[in-house]
């Protein structure tokens, strides 16, 4: 199976690749593939400090460099115009069997998807993997599901998985134990001065501090709908 690990990366970090790790061994994932956005919909009017595409690209890029099942696809990027979801995913579908595919997505982002572009063709198209914390901590499936989605799912019983009634795809909660690292104190921190080591992996430090990214435009905490 492929697992396709899409997000803004502004910047990618330790926490990212260690998610990735996980789910990697815990669904037993031949490969997985990171996808970064171009200019996420969701984020064209916030206030956050996105660096530049190609930027962003090559540190994840340099990231997963000696990771034998990690992979990066520049399809959002080298795609104009938005980047939407449900067409990165139906160009997978495209070129292979949607049941062996599995998007990773994190358990906040995935309750909001009910507001992205086409929520029920995205939910039909493949598997879905839900990075949680402690399952007692993220509850049952169905209190945390996008409204638009539940109709067309049933969950099971102990609320860690259900099947999509038509496709027959799947949704699981995979939990993990997150590092308590995030790209909003990482571009901080750059904007401040302080060191990021330890945070990144080094080459991707390196890159980051060398360029001009981060270090202007304060950000506000600001979150509109998706």
């Amino acid at each position: 199976m492929i697992g396709i690990f899409g997000g803004t990366f502004n910047p990618i970090h330790l926490g990212h690749l260690h998610a990735a790790e996980e789910v990697l061994g815990r669904l037993g994932l031949g490969r997985m593939i990171f996808i970064p956005s171009a200019r996420p919909p969701h984020k064209i009017d916030t206030n956050e400090n996105i660096a530049p595409a190609a930027d962003r690209l090559s540190w994840v890029r340099l990231a997963v460099e000696g990771h034998s099942h990690f992979h990066v696809d520049p399809i959002e990027i080298e795609r104009p115009g938005p980047s939407y979801l449900v067409d990165t995913l139906t160009r997978f579908v495209e070129e292979h069997p949607p049941e062996n595919l599995v998007f990773i997505v994190g358990q906040d982002a995935f309750s909001e998807m009910g507001d992205w572009k086409s929520p029920e063709k995205l939910f039909a198209m493949m598997n879905f993997a839900v990075i949680t914390r402690d399952p007692e901590m993220s509850g049952h499936l169905a209190r945390w599901m996008p409204a638009g989605a539940r109709g067309d799912f049933s969950v099971s019983e102990d609320g860690f998985s259900a099947e999509h009634r038509k496709s027959h795809h799947w949704i699981r909660q995979v939990p993990i134990a997150p590092l308590d690292i995030s790209s909003t104190r990482i571009r901080k921190r750059v904007r401040e001065g302080t060191s990021i080591k330890g945070w990144v992996p080094e080459c991707v430090r390196l890159a980051i501090e060398t360029s001009e990214a981060y270090r202007t435009q304060p950000e506000k905490n600001t979150s509109p709908p998706r």
